[in-house]
């Protein structure tokens, strides 16, 4: 028989590609997903899968399903920069009430829970590479703080549910993924980057261009993912690819990529934008032995294949959420 695996955020990025992913492992697959960041279209291979099933529902509400379920993945949460301004109460509510609703499902079903957690948990850094123990540096009140209290929230209570009630949890702390399927209107750097090459505009470049980070192809991540899951840790573990680079040297690489006459534009670094993320991976290596394989210079040539695709009022599109 199959094993069953339930997937919240199913239509977003990573919850896609878990999908794919695990139809192809030969599970039947519950993709949840209200829709409110995710695109259905992003599903579109597994339409006529019959071991997939997409539930359209809130995980704020409380989630019931008939079928057994052997594994839980929680990647259910609003991500985006711009997300987190427009929605922040939904934000955190996905992280509390959504966390909870979830763990309660797992419980009642003797499931295994993954949860995503993410490097914002740190905050701006103030130790560098981010390992695991570090407690991170985070404004409760800042305007990046729904994301990440509702995260670190999130962390807590999996791990209350872990110690009380010995239930099967796994967190996964997610550093900065790219790949196909990004939202070209997320606000990330990388995407930013991407739409604005394409279209020949200024690149823009917060502060001085100097604040680093680390970028992880999807297919890399996806496969630590289903490690850990598989494992039986269940403290925190980073999965990320800590090939550090500033954004100024990194808006330099999209420019060649795209063979752009695109120029550099700094602007005013953010408050609370973390000046340098890069993850220690010791641990991910040690204990699951992961390490992502794809260069930085081979993911972004098929992130660049899969931003073609967009036409360039598309692309131009995107600029009117800034």
């Amino acid at each position: 028989m199959n094993k069953t695996i339930l997937i919240t955020g199913a239509a977003g990025f990573l919850g896609s590609h878990l999908c794919e992913y695990y139809i192809n492992k030969g599970f039947k697959v519950f993709g949840l997903d209200n829709l409110l960041t995710g695109d259905i279209n992003n599903l579109n291979s597994l339409k006529s899968e019959t071991n997939f099933e997409f539930i359209n529902h809130d995980i704020t509400n409380n989630i019931r399903v008939k079928d057994d379920i052997n594994y839980i993945l929680n990647f259910a949460s609003p991500a985006s920069p711009i997300d987190h301004l427009k929605i922040p109460i939904k934000t955190l509510e996905v992280g509390s009430k959504g966390s909870q609703n979830c763990l309660e499902l797992a419980l009642d079903k003797g499931a295994t829970i993954l949860v995503a957690s993410t490097s914002e948990v740190y905050g701006d850094p103030l130790i560098h590479p981010q390992t695991e123990d570090y407690w991170g540096n985070v404004n409760p009140i800042g305007k990046r703080s729904a994301y990440d209290e509702g995260k670190r929230y999130m962390e807590a209570i999996t791990t209350a549910y872990n110690q009380k009630f010995k239930l099967k949890t796994r967190i996964v702390r997610i550093f900065n993924t790219y790949g196909p399927r990004m939202r070209i209107n997320d606000g990330r750097a990388l995407s930013t980057f991407f739409s604005q090459a394409l279209t020949n505009r200024d690149l823009t470049v917060f502060g001085d261009g100097n604040q680093t980070r680390s970028f992880c192809y999807v297919d890399d991540l996806i496969l630590g993912i289903d490690k850990l899951l598989n494992s039986d840790y269940n403290l925190p573990v980073n999965l990320g690819n800590p090939d550090e680079i500033s954004l100024k040297d990194f808006a330099k690489e999209i420019i060649k990529l795209t063979n752009s006459s695109s120029k550099i534009k700094f602007f005013k670094l953010p408050k609370d934008d973390p000046k340098r993320r890069k993850p220690d991976i010791t641990l991910a290596n040690k204990t699951l032995g992961w390490k992502p394989k794809i260069s930085r210079f081979d993911g972004l040539k098929k992130t660049y294949e899969y931003f073609l695709t967009f036409s360039r009022e598309q692309l131009m599109q995107t600029f009117k959420t800034f």
